[in-house]
């Protein structure tokens, strides 16, 4: 696929790539010479130096026969214009803008094909919101990911020992519950001076402490997953209702309103270094979330505000530095759980596994949204993982058994890669949004056998720990009018 990324910063970076990695076509246009040189020396792209905005400089990076447009430049203005002067000019098919104003989203003649011509809008915040809310739900987890309309979830979590099934090996798993919605599907295991491996999960491996499992699983049965894994007693989970958000930036601002929409439910700190902003912050924050002025740094602060009662402690300042720090402070002051965003992968990767619990690359949290417009064939959701290596993909079953590869045929004749897992089958969800109710019945969450037969309309969700296997996998599925 072509694709011309506009704008060379954190994001574009992070998305060329992604994308370079699959073998696409990539053009970066950014008006930083130097950055574009130091994108050009890393990776297999091409770099024009220019206004995404003038058609001269769209031309030059090839908008004639280009296939996606993904406009990230850090101006929402310049995005939108982007996207409006390459459909005029250019017709390119698919357009997508990073906007970080919402009311955009909230008027379709605005970003129709009459208004600004933009296919998806997507905003950095509002993903990261609903990435963190999933991990206020589920505190056990360290990433929850939702597929086929939230009828199913991916999730990761370091076991623990004395977990009831920590020490026993996948089968023994998979036998003591026969009849619930649950694959395992991945393991990655520390190694004394070595990065995280990658283990494949067959019926002999057993899991070990501190080992970090990918399981598939029901929504309904996603608590049951985390407490055999994590939890070494019976008592039920601690609920998060005491958060602390170091940082009132655009990601502190936004999570603290979305929070404070479910009043009672939490209590709410956010801590700001800038006085004027602190001032902003308590005029547009319900009145029950606590605005403090001050260093996310300062030991006295955190324990003069009980930081050890806290049950989440959010470091979401645009310094990586100062998050990690934070964080490290406020986990050793007592907090029960700490989340570090940070922008600089490297810093991510030496991060994981640490007393950091959760490092999260603001990108990287967005990334699966673009990357589903990107896929081909009819891809429904696609997650990127493990900070980009794995991959987990949601397709939808298409076509007969004369025009495709998979219908009718049962997933042990399937041609997939080795280490790929068909993870769950969701049956049942309605083909179109117009279906009435009457005519829908009630989608079922099928763990996949060797004798289970796939049929047309089936949401298929993989696990891919290596990206190049993406491709492989599209291909299969994919609908061909010759194909008998």
């Amino acid at each position: 696929m072509k694709i011309i990324i506009l704008g060379a910063g954190r994001v574009g970076q992070s998305v060329a790539d992604s994308l370079v990695s699959e073998r696409n076509d990539i053009t970066v246009i950014d008006t930083d010479a130097e950055r574009l040189r130091d994108l050009e020396s890393r990776f297999d792209l091409r770099g024009v130096v220019g206004n995404g905005i003038e058609p001269a400089v769209l031309a030059e990076a090839g908008a004639q026969d280009t296939d996606l447009l993904i406009a990230c430049a850090a101006q929402d203005e310049t995005n939108l214009v982007c996207c409006k002067v390459a459909q005029l000019m250019f017709n390119i098919p698919k357009r997508i803008a990073r906007v970080r104003s919402t009311g955009f989203q909230r008027d379709e003649r605005l970003v129709g094909p009459e208004g600004f011509a933009v296919d998806r809008i997507i905003c950095p915040e509002e993903s990261l919101t609903r990435y963190i809310g999933k991990l206020i739900d589920y505190p056990e987890a360290m990433q929850v990911r939702e597929f086929a309309g939230g009828r199913a979830c991916l999730v990761s979590v370091r076991a623990r020992a004395g977990a009831p099934m920590v020490g026993h090996t996948v089968a023994e798993m998979r036998n003591s519950t026969p009849d619930v919605a649950v694959r395992l599907v991945a393991i990655y295991r520390r190694f004394p001076e070595e990065p995280d491996r990658f283990v494949a999960c067959a019926g002999e491996t057993r899991i070990e402490p501190g080992d970090e499992v990918f399981v598939l699983a029901a929504r309904e049965h996603i608590a049951h997953v985390l407490a055999t894994l994590h939890r070494s007693d019976a008592s039920p989970v601690r609920p998060v209702r005491r958060i602390m958000i170091a940082g009132g930036g655009r990601v502190g601002l936004h999570l603290a309103l979305e929070l404070g929409k479910e009043p009672g439910r939490f209590l709410v700190k956010i801590i700001e270094d800038d006085s004027a902003r602190c001032i902003e912050l308590a005029s547009r924050l319900p009145s029950d979330v606590l605005v403090l002025q001050g260093d996310t740094t300062d030991e006295n602060l955190l324990g003069d505000e009980s930081i050890d009662e806290i049950d989440l402690f959010l470091a979401l300042t645009d310094d990586d530095e100062d998050n990690i720090m934070s964080c490290l402070l406020a986990k050793r002051l007592g907090a029960r759980r700490v989340l570090a965003l940070i922008n600089r992968r490297s810093y991510a990767d030496l991060m994981h596994g640490t007393q950091i619990d959760i490092a999260l690359s603001p990108a990287q949290a967005m990334l699966g949204e673009l990357l589903a417009y990107v896929r081909q064939g009819d891809v429904q959701a696609v997650h990127s993982l493990r900070r980009g290596v794995a991959e987990a993909l949601e397709i939808v079953v298409r076509g007969d058994r004369k025009t495709s590869r998979v219908v009718g045929r049962k997933v042990s004749d399937l041609a997939l890669p080795r280490d790929v897992h068909i993870g769950l089958i969701v049956r049942g969800l309605p083909d179109s949004p117009d279906v009435s109710a009457d005519e829908l019945r009630e989608p079922q969450v099928i763990i996949p056998r060797s004798g289970t037969v796939l049929e047309s309309n089936d949401h298929v969700v993989f696990f891919l720990p290596h990206k190049r296997l993406v491709r492989d996998v599209e291909k299969l599925f994919r609908v061909s009018p010759t194909f008998f």
